[in-house]
C-alpha cells in the first residue's frame, strides 16, 4: 500500500501543477456561476432608457393608439413630412421617427422605424403589437363583431407543476430547467469521465514507450502501478470538482450580498432553503423573481453528492479499461481500434439522455441506469427530476461491484501488456491473458 501512496501522490502532484489545471480550476466556477448571475443583471438592468418616438402617420388610422410610457415619449407630427423629421432625428430632438406610410388599401400592412441608434426589440415589439391590436379591431368591427366580447373570451393559463411524495410533501418543478440541468450534468460527467480516463491511458502509454515503465515494474507490480495512476488522477479530477464548488458559492454568496439578497438559511440537509430579499427594487422585479424561484427549487445538496458518487464510480470503471488499454499500445495512435469499443456505450447512453429526459421514468431509463456503462451518464439525466431513492442506490452499488470485476479483468491485460513490445495484440490473444 505504501507504494501505491507514492504512485498516487506522484500522479496527483504532477497534474494539479500543471498551468491548464489551475486556469480551469478557476475559470470553471467563472463559467458556472455566469448561469446564475448574467440572468439577474439582465433582469436588473432592464432596458429603461427614456426616448422620445416621432409619429408621422399618413394612414391616419393610429392618431390615438400610441400612448406614452414611462420610458417611451410618443409624440404626433401631422404637418411634416417623414424627410424633415428624418433630419430632426438626426439634429437630436427625437431619438427615433416612426413612419406609416400612406396605403393604396385599406388597411396599413408595413411602417418604418428610423434612428441613428440601434433600435431595441422592445420598442420594435411595442409599436408592432400596438399597430396589430388596432388593425384587428377594425377588422372586427368591419365584420360586425364586437372587439370587447372578443377581448373578453381570451384567456391566459398558468401551469404550475407540483411533485409530491409519499410523505404528502409538495414541491414546484420547473420541468424546462430540470430538462437543461439533467442535458448538462451529463454532458459534463461525460467529458469528466473521458477526459480523466484519456489521462490514465495517455499516462500508461507514454510510460511503455519511453521505457519507463520497465524501471518502476522492477520497484512495485503492475497491478500497484495501475491502481496508483488510476486513484492518483481520480483524486485530481476530485480536487478540481471541489474547488468548483466551494468557487462558485463564494460566487453565488458575494453577488447575492452585492444586489441585496439575504440568506437566512443556507442550506440546510443539502437543500437550498428560502431566502429573504431586503432590497425593495429587486423584491419589485418579477424577473429577477422569477431566476430565484427557480434556482430556490433545484436541489444542489442531492445534485453535488449524486454528481461526485456517479463521476468517481464511472471513471473507476472506465480508467481501468483505458489504463489495460495503455498497456496494449505503445502510441495513442495504435490505441483507436481498442478505444471504441470502450466509449460506445458512453455514447449511447448520450444519444438516449435525448429521449430520456423527455420521460425520465420510463422502463427505458430505469434499466439503462442500472447497467454500469451507461448509468453514470442516464442517471444524472434523471436525478434532477426526482427519482426514488432506491434506484439510485442499487444503481451505485451495481457500478461499484462493476467496478471491482473490472479491476480483475484490467489487472490481468495490464500486467501482460505493459511488457510487450514490437506488436499490437489481437482480442484472441487478450482473451487467453484473461486465462493466466
Amino acid at each position: 500500500m505504501n507504494k501505491i501512496g507514492l504512485i498516487i501522490r506522484r500522479e496527483y502532484f504532477t497534474r494539479v501543477k500543471k498551468r491548464s489545471f489551475i486556469i480551469m480550476t478557476f475559470l470553471g466556477p467563472l463559467l458556472i456561476a455566469a448561469i446564475y448571475i448574467i440572468p439577474i443583471l439582465l433582469a436588473l438592468h432592464a432596458d429603461n432608457e427614456k426616448r422620445t418616438i416621432a409619429v408621422v402617420d399618413q394612414s391616419h388610422w393610429f392618431e390615438r393608439q400610441f400612448v406614452s410610457t414611462e420610458n417611451q415619449t410618443f409624440i404626433r407630427l401631422d404637418d411634416i413630412d417623414i424627410d424633415s423629421t428624418k433630419k430632426l432625428v438626426q439634429e437630436g430632438f427625437f431619438d427615433i421617427a416612426l413612419y406609416i406610410p400612406e396605403t393604396q388599401l385599406n388597411i396599413p400592412s408595413s411602417a418604418v422605424v428610423y434612428s441613428m441608434k440601434q433600435v431595441p426589440m422592445s420598442v420594435e415589439d411595442h409599436i408592432k403589437e400596438v399597430m396589430k391590436n388596432e388593425i384587428q379591431v377594425q377588422k372586427l368591427l368591419a365584420a360586425g363583431v364586437d372587439p370587447d366580447i372578443l377581448e373578453s373570451i381570451k384567456t391566459s393559463i398558468n401551469l404550475s407543476v407540483i411533485r409530491m411524495d409519499e410523505e404528502g410533501g409538495e414541491k414546484e418543478t420547473f420541468t424546462e430547467v430540470q430538462f437543461a440541468l439533467g442535458m448538462i450534468l451529463a454532458v459534463l460527467i461525460y467529458v469528466f469521465i473521458m477526459l480523466f480516463g484519456g489521462q490514465v491511458m495517455q499516462g500508461v502509454t507514454e510510460e511503455k514507450s519511453s521505457r519507463i515503465v520497465e524501471v518502476i515494474v522492477s520497484s512495485v507490480k503492475p497491478f500497484q502501478l495501475m491502481m496508483g495512476k488510476i486513484i492518483g488522477v481520480s483524486l485530481v479530477a476530485l480536487t478540481q470538482f471541489m474547488m468548483w464548488v466551494l468557487l462558485t458559492g463564494a460566487i453565488y454568496v458575494s453577488f447575492s450580498a452585492a444586489v441585496g439578497i439575504t440568506h437566512p438559511e443556507a442550506i440546510s440537509q443539502g437543500t437550498v432553503m428560502a431566502q429573504q430579499i431586503s432590497n425593495t427594487n429587486i423584491m419589485d422585479n418579477e424577473a429577477v423573481q422569477d431566476v430565484l424561484n427557480i434556482v430556490h427549487s433545484i436541489d444542489f445538496g442531492t445534485i453535488i453528492v449524486s454528481f461526485i458518487v456517479f463521476f468517481l464510480l464511472g471513471y473507476l470503471l472506465y480508467a481501468t479499461m483505458f489504463a489495460a488499454i495503455g498497456s496494449l499500445v505503445e502510441n495513442n495512435t495504435d490505441s483507436q481500434q481498442f478505444t471504441l469499443p470502450v466509449t460506445v456505450p458512453m455514447l449511447i447512453a448520450m444519444f438516449s439522455a435525448i429521449y430520456i429526459v423527455n420521460n425520465p421514468d420510463s422502463s427505458l431509463a430505469v434499466w439503462m441506469s442500472m447497467i454500469p456503462f451507461t448509468s453514470p451518464i442516464v442517471m444524472m439525466v434523471r436525478i434532477p427530476f426526482g427519482i426514488p431513492i432506491w434506484q439510485v442506490v442499487v444503481s451505485a452499488l451495481i457500478l461499484a461491484g462493476s467496478f471491482v470485476g473490472m479491476t480483475w479483468v484490467a489487472a490481468k491485460i495490464y500486467r501482460t501488456g505493459i511488457l510487450m513490445y514490437g506488436k499490437k495484440p489481437t482480442y484472441k490473444e487478450i482473451f487467453k491473458w484473461l486465462k493466466y
